[in-house]
């Protein structure tokens, strides 16, 4: 009898192993309801919103009214959108005076944005916020998972149009002949 019960035991370890593992198995588990869908609406016009500037003085989007804007969303660790800042740079200087704004609008902190800004010189406002900034975006219609991306109003406030990626001339041409 003493060899025949480790065998016996072994058998019965098994056997209510292999039932529980069933058991688990086959348990309906109750249905868990799906993910929510979230659905980006692009807005016909800009959306109003306040963010700091790099002085922590804060701006409102209320203030460009009247003026072509274009909304550049970027952030200090995008090499993209560091190539791309000499372009806005250039847009700035070539068209502010018939009436084109350029804002940016920083994903990142402050203290990053403060120093970029005055390495690079940017000579438009730079806005930021970390989740402040994707809010922003939400009201635009964007979601932020890449970086840069531009969006461009005329001056009554409509967006005609938005730009994922880096920037070239010819697609800010293309944007700014439709927004002047």
């Amino acid at each position: 009898m003493r060899r025949f019960f480790p065998h016996l035991a072994i058998t019965l370890v098994a056997i209510l192993a292999g039932a529980a593992g069933f058991w688990f198995a086959t348990r309906s588990e109750p249905a868990l309801p799906p993910p929510p869908v979230i659905v980006a609406v692009v807005p016909e016009v800009r959306p109003v919103f306040t963010l700091p500037d790099v002085d922590g003085k804060l701006r409102s989007s209320t203030e460009f009214e009247g003026q072509a804007v274009i909304f550049n969303f970027w952030a200090t660790w995008c090499a993209p959108c560091r190539r791309e800042i000499p372009l806005l740079n250039q847009l700035q200087a070539e068209y502010g005076s018939r009436g084109l704004q350029v804002v940016g609008i920083a994903v990142d902190t402050a203290e990053n944005v403060a120093a970029y800004q005055k390495e690079l010189e940017l000579e438009y406002p730079s806005l930021h916020g970390e989740l402040e900034a994707v809010e922003v975006g939400r009201r635009f219609g964007l979601d932020l998972y890449g970086l840069p991306i531009s969006v461009f109003t005329d001056r009554q406030g409509r967006i005609v149009g938005s730009h994922i990626g880096e920037l070239t001339r010819e697609d800010a041409d293309a944007f700014i002949a439709k927004m002047l």
